[in-house]
């Protein structure tokens, strides 16, 4: 595929930077096709049908007609470099969408003309006005029949506010647009374009008091002279554009580029990210400098770890220049890595270039020390500078999975690695109460991607099931505990003998051991054996199998052997006395509770409460979301929301969603406890 990078570099100023953002079938990649071929990046538009699409190559993309990456493209307009990433519109996969926010000025916020404002553009505008993006709403697919565009402009306002302003009007049915930031003359399907050139200008001129009275005096302010105050506006979210197109028949798509070329900020005019220099709260705030010739600050938003290619690190440069054979830091690393190749992506396809300034994406290939969210910089002082961390949302949906072949659990664990470092909504962990291997994610779809990517990509196959809920256990009451260990089994013996105390802590406070024994009746060397011991039941349970936490185990008195006496001896002595103890304190199993946040129709909201109460929930609050939408937050036990994303479904006709965090634990109720306590049995022979 030809590049449009001209040979030579073009300046901070001359370069673009948008990510397309939005719901699933907005058409944000079919409008990312459009703008190549408009400007002709590629010779024709693809097909999503066909899997010809620049952004959408991955394979499992293809086969589904649907972004599950973030891709990565760039194109020249009117001189003009413009970087483009078209990102994921299911919630499932903001894990992908969010991270490109950090690397553009531009929030692009694609909404279907036919379905109007949904909750995962309110989301991403969201996202984008939390780090002080500018703003701008294309409206696509607005040759769709029968579709009210005057109603979809109107649902825009009426969810994001009067800051929502069109830039230009569709006409002749959705068939071409007309300008009326520049033009105040002739018709739209809207009506008149004087009166959207009129509001444009007037919300425009109120950042600058001498625009204001220009306007006063000589009712009008020719648009080219305000570019200044129109960046100032788009900065301060004081204007919000509204552009429509189709992408399908290219209506409004040259006018498109045109918009993104004159109107969007360059690196230098947007709001510079967040970079905190320093460590917890001795951090300071700072910001890059958009200048080529400063230090190098450039910040990984993207990893992708083929099999056969390797490690891909996408990133934007913020400040300096990265040429072939720099020499660069990652992070606190001690030691610089010397970039082999520089190269500017078109989804799949690998441009080398010579060179990247400030404003623009790149990439950098086989450097093992990248990592998501690393700071890549060129001065061993600039260690310590890292971005503002983003607020993803918690995985939360777990599925436990063992592979198929008995020996393959260290490359099962491998290839989760290189899919965690990928994907930062994804987790895996170990349950040792359960040992069992949970991978977590933000949904269904997220995992089901996941096992599809293990088998497809890197041909692993594994056993998968529901993962135990993560229950804990504690004890409500003060108590005592004492063992004797004795064993003697010809030659030296062993001996150890322990008294201890045990106390409740309050909640979340975790475990704390104290040694308190006077005289030596428990040499000093002997103690780290008691806790361990101690720590073996917090690991393995008491009454049903799960850690124990939020205990005080304080060690006062006990007896040794100066022959028999050994580090297991103390160990058994240590495990067997928390063991009684535990029995005298009054255990109880705690299950998790977590946080719910419930997006649902209107007319459905009796419903989803009511479904709530019945799964042992509470409601703590509702509050209105897009039109016609509620929002209800409340608590829930995590063990009754097996599956709930299919329960929502079915009483919100497929329009609700969900999202959940651990919130706390609290007491089972008792047949929850007899449940999980009937069939658990200690092994705790000598």
């Amino acid at each position: 595929m030809p590049s449009p990078i001209p040979a030579g570099a073009v300046q901070v100023s001359d370069i673009r930077t948008l990510a397309l953002v939005g719901p699933a079938a907005a058409g944000k990649t079919s409008l990312a096709e459009a703008l190549l071929q408009q400007s002709g990046a590629i010779g024709a538009v693809g097909s999503l049908e066909r899997g010809t699409t620049v952004s959408d190559y991955d394979p499992i993309e293809r086969r589904l007609q649907h972004s599950l990456n973030a891709a990565v493209m760039h194109t020249m307009h009117a001189g003009t470099r413009i970087h483009l990433i078209d990102t994921p519109g299911t919630p499932d996969f903001v894990g992908q969408s969010l991270p490109a926010l950090e690397a553009v000025e531009t929030a692009a916020i694609v909404i279907n003309a036919a379905t109007g404002v949904e909750p995962m553009a309110v989301r991403m505008m969201e996202y984008a006005a939390s780090r002080q993006l500018d703003r701008i709403i294309i409206v696509n697919k607005i040759d769709t029949q029968g579709v009210n565009l005057a109603a979809v402009l109107a649902q825009i306002q009426a969810t994001f506010g009067k800051e929502c302003l069109p830039l230009n009007l569709p006409d002749a049915g959705g068939t071409k647009v007309v300008d009326c930031f520049y033009n105040r003359e002739g018709h739209s399907d809207f009506g008149s374009v004087d009166s959207a050139h009129r509001a444009l200008v007037e919300q425009v001129v109120e950042v600058d008091s001498a625009f204001v009275d220009r306007y006063l005096n000589d009712g009008d302010v020719d648009a080219a002279e305000l570019h200044a105050p129109l960046e100032q506006a788009l900065r301060e979210g004081h204007l919000i554009p509204v552009c429509f197109v189709s992408a399908r028949t290219g209506a409004g798509v040259a006018e498109l580029l045109n918009v993104i070329v004159k109107l969007l900020p360059n690196p230098t005019e947007g709001n510079p990210p967040d970079f905190l220099n320093g460590e917890g709260e001795d951090a300071t705030l700072m910001h890059a400098q958009p200048d080529p010739a400063a230090h190098v600050l450039a910040h990984v938003f993207k990893v992708t770890i083929d099999p056969y290619v390797g490690k891909l690190g996408v990133l934007r440069v913020h400040q300096g220049t990265i040429t072939k054979d720099s020499l660069l830091y990652v992070g606190d690393g001690r030691k610089p890595f010397k970039v082999g190749h520089l190269f500017m992506l078109q989804g799949k396809d690998h441009v080398e270039v010579p060179r990247a300034v400030p404003g623009d994406i790149c990439a950098v290939a086989k450097v093992d020390e990248l990592q998501f969210d690393a700071v890549l910089h060129d001065a061993a002082e600039d260690d310590h500078i890292r971005l503002k961390a983003l607020d993803f949302p918690t995985p939360v949906h777990g599925l436990a999975i063992s592979p198929k072949r008995r020996g393959d659990e260290q490359r099962m664990w491998e290839i989760l690695a290189k899919l965690v470092a990928e994907d930062p909504c994804l987790k895996v962990e170990h349950a040792a109460s359960t040992n069992e291997t949970i991978v977590y994610g933000l949904g269904d779809l997220h995992l089901r991607m996941l096992l599809d990517r293990l088998r497809e990509v890197h041909k692993f196959e594994v056993d998968t099931k529901p993962p135990r809920i993560a229950y804990r256990e504690t004890i409500t009451a003060n108590a005592e505990g004492h063992h004797r260990h004795k064993k003697q089994t010809g030659g030296a013996g062993q001996f150890g003998e322990v008294y201890l105390r045990i106390e409740p802590l309050p909640r979340g406070a975790g475990f704390e051991f104290l040694d308190q024994v006077k005289g030596g009746t428990i040499p000093g060397q002997y103690i780290p054996a008691v806790e361990k011991g101690v720590r073996e039941v917090l690991a393995m349970g008491a009454i049903a199998g799960y850690p124990v936490v939020d205990v005080r185990v304080i060690v006062y008195d006990g007896k040794h052997h100066s022959v028999d006496s050994k580090d297991i001896a103390f160990a058994t002595a240590g495990r067997k006395a928390f063991m009684a103890a535990i029995r005298e304190a009054r255990p109880v199993v705690l299950e998790p509770i977590v946080d719910l946040e419930i997006t649902s129709p209107d007319h459905a909201m009796g419903d989803v409460t009511g479904d709530l109460s019945a799964k042992r929930g509470v409601v703590t609050g509702t509050h209105n979301g897009a039109p016609g939408a509620i929002v209800i937050k409340g608590q829930a036990p995590l063990s009754e929301l097996s599956g709930y994303q299919i329960r929502l479904n079915a009483l919100t006709s497929g329009q609700g969603r969900y999202t959940l965090a651990l919130s706390h634990y609290e007491a089972a109720p008792p047949t929850v406890q007899q449940q999980l306590t009937r069939d658990f049995t200690v092994h705790d022979d000598d």
